[in-house]
């Protein structure tokens, strides 16, 4: 007996007890519905006479980590077949990446190989963590993941799966399971998958419309086209108001009508967002500074690069004036246009109610500059008062917006805006554009070069309460830096390279680095110079 077990072990492993195995690689994130698409797939083999088994490893975190469910399956035999627990290198039929980096870093693991492996993605962007926080375009560039995925695998079907979702008040698993059956890697046909959705019994007709559209979309018998977002900020979109109000719209545009052409697009957006913001007379303040400025680019010979130094100052200088501050949150969170997004991300119909609750956190500083500058200048001068007001306001606060009382005080708070000009924080923000202003128009005089490239500093600006001040300080310091290397003849190169080093990181330390470089030969070129 023990002879013929050996003989039978013998002959048995001289097979290989691979073949026929399907091995499909499921990777998603929280909230993408990877754990259903996964139940799904076992249940389409199952339905087909399949052995299947699922098995899924946890990732650390929405972004730091993908959780990777794995399946394997097999034609039904008379043996229970052992399947392994989770996907190897080189080893992985089907790949099917909830989002277009996940698929990348599936290549990078290994999963995706050219000689057999069918890799199925949405093309969308769910941004990591390590993208997120810094300061500048901190994005990986998607065009190299699809540019991989095209050589790295056999089969490579992509196309906006999330949109398809969204369109079909669906979930992206569907979709997904739709880019799957259109592939063609599985043996099962269309039918044997919307049975498993209907046998599902939740959510069927919605989920069987983006299955629809997304076999569609992988058979090639259509093309998944991303609808496009409404051109909320087209310049050209008509304004309606008070007949008062519309006289001195149209006084405005006819201003912008007489700036230099290549200037006229950015200075109109700019006018539109700074009257938003505030009111036709900060409109004129605005074009009063890009008529300036267009004025000492032509006599610096401005037409022959474009007059590049007054569409910059055109573009940050409206978002300069348009700085985030208390009045100006209270007043995007009760605004109409606010609340039908809100619904419509919701996927609410007429019928359904909607709760918005805003988390809201004033700080100190936010709360003095929301004085008049008198009183706010003398409460921060007062440590003791200073800290008094701290602990009254310095604690964060939900607000219901669905409600009345909550919704009126944020709506009164919001029409303070008319009181803005004489508030701490408006001073302070018109005094430190001012002198950006005067700096870029003194640095115009040497250097055209540099002084856009000064002007171009202001991107470091933005956000609100310690973004704000993080960006802030980040700008005076690279000024700072330009005032070191201001008549050198690279010292527009210099500029661009504190901003980019600005950019880099939160803490600032590549503008440490930069400017530290800057001093080193700075204090080299000047005799009798030590360190």
């Amino acid at each position: 007996m023990i002879d013929a077990a050996v003989r039978n072990f013998t002959a048995t492993a001289g097979q290989d007890q691979t073949e026929g195995i399907i091995k499909v690689a499921v990777l998603a994130v929280g909230g993408q519905g990877g754990g259903v698409l996964t139940d799904w797939i076992v249940d389409v083999a199952e339905r087909n006479g399949y052995h299947a088994q699922s098995t899924s490893v946890p990732g650390v975190a929405q972004r730091t980590g993908a959780t990777i469910y794995y399946v394997e399956m097999m034609p039904a035999t008379e043996r229970e077949p052992v399947f392994a627990l989770m996907p190897a290198p080189g080893d992985v039929d089907v790949l099917v990446a909830a989002e277009i980096m996940e698929a990348g870093r599936a290549i990078t693991r290994g999963f995706v190989t050219p000689d057999r492996t069918t890799l199925i993605a949405s093309n969308h962007r769910m941004y990591a963590v390590s993208e997120k926080i810094v300061p500048g375009d901190g994005r990986a560039d998607v065009d190299v993941v699809l540019r991989s995925a095209q050589q790295a695998s056999r089969h490579f079907v992509c196309f906006p799966m999330d949109s398809i979702a969204v369109e079909t008040r669906s979930h992206i698993s569907a979709c997904l399971l739709g880019g799957l059956a259109g592939s063609g890697a599985l043996p099962f046909s269309k039918e044997s998958f919307e049975e498993t959705i209907r046998a599902a019994g939740r959510g069927v007709e919605a989920s069987l419309r983006a299955f629809d559209r997304a076999y569609a979309a992988a058979t090639g018998e259509a093309e998944a086209t991303a609808s496009a977002p409404p051109a909320s900020d087209d310049p050209q979109e008509p304004v309606t108001g008070p007949r008062r109000l519309l006289e001195r719209w149209s006084a405005l545009n006819a201003r912008i009508a007489d700036l230099p052409e290549p200037v006229r697009d950015i200075a109109r957006r700019g006018v539109r967002k700074v009257v938003d913001f505030q009111d036709p007379d900060y409109g004129d303040d605005y074009l009063d500074a890009v008529e300036r400025a267009a004025l000492a680019d032509s006599r610096a010979g401005g037409a022959s690069h474009g007059f590049a130094y007054a569409r910059t100052l055109a573009k940050y200088l409206a978002n300069a004036m348009a700085y985030d501050d208390v009045i100006r949150v209270a007043d995007l969170k009760v605004r109409s246009a606010r609340f039908r997004r809100v619904r419509d991300h919701a996927g609410a119909s007429d019928s359904n109610l909607v709760r918005i609750t805003e988390f809201m956190h004033p700080g100190v500083a936010e709360i003095c500059g929301l004085m008049p500058w008198r009183i706010g200048a003398a409460v921060e001068a007062r440590p003791g008062l200073y800290r008094v007001v701290d602990r009254l306001v310095n604690r964060g606060r939900r607000i219901r917006t669905d409600s009345l009382l909550p919704f009126l005080s944020l709506y009164c708070v919001g029409g303070l805006r008319r009181w803005r000009r004489g508030t701490l924080r408006h001073r302070r923000e018109k005094a430190h554009w001012e002198s950006w202003i005067d700096r870029a128009q003194t640095a115009l005089r040497l250097d055209y070069a540099f002084a856009v490239e000064i002007l171009t500093c202001r991107r470091l600006v933005k956000g609100y309460s310690d973004t704000y001040a993080r960006g802030l300080s980040k700008f005076d310091r690279v000024l700072d830096g330009a005032d070191l290397v201001a008549g050198r003849p690279d010292a527009a190169d210099w500029v661009r390279r504190l901003r980019e080093a600005a950019l880099a990181d939160e803490k600032g330390e590549a503008l440490d680095g930069a400017l530290a470089t800057i001093r080193s030969f700075i204090d080299d070129s000047v005799p009798g110079a030590t360190n």
